[in-house]
């Protein structure tokens, strides 16, 4: 699992490193290389934010292709987030294309908008990724209240 983790970063830098040749060298086998690499490193990174880090689309789950614990009680907030997150992984993907102004935004206003989306897209990731730990956490019996120290009592007595 550590491995396909490591593919998912290396696909991710793979990803930023044809963007930025692309933006210096131009041209339509860069547009391609940039164009290839988003994509995979786009559609690995949501497969894994949906499937691993927030465990849902578990198709043996009481509840339908989410998972069996849930601390949001309506259900239609998961399936909302999986196609926010799907959306704003694309968001970016302007750039690459080379989209550098929308009818109705001008291109400061364009990039501002994604750039906030980018930083919408891991709060809400966070939000998930954080509940799926705890409910495993907490459902396994892995959280602790208290670390133990590195040293050991001597002579029966505590020493502050």
């Amino acid at each position: 699992m550590n491995g396909l983790n490591a593919l998912k970063y290396l696909s991710t830098i793979l990803a930023v490193a044809a963007r930025t040749i692309f933006e210096t060298k131009r041209g339509t086998y860069w547009l391609t290389v940039a164009v290839t690499t988003s994509t995979i490193a786009t559609l690995f990174n949501t497969y894994w934010d949906i499937f691993r880090d927030w465990g849902l689309m578990n198709r043996n789950s009481k509840n339908p292709w989410l998972r069996d614990k849930l601390l949001i009680p309506y259900k239609s907030i998961y399936f909302i987030a999986m196609v926010v997150n799907v959306v704003l992984r694309l968001a970016w993907m302007q750039t690459v294309l080379g989209i550098r102004e929308a009818p109705f935004l001008h291109r400061r206003a364009l990039v501002a908008v994604v750039t906030i989306l980018e930083i919408v897209r891991p709060g809400i990731w966070n939000f998930f990724r954080l509940e799926n730990e705890h409910l495993n956490n907490v459902g396994k019996y892995r959280a602790f209240k208290s670390v133990p120290l590195p040293f050991q009592e001597v002579g029966g007595s505590k020493s502050m």
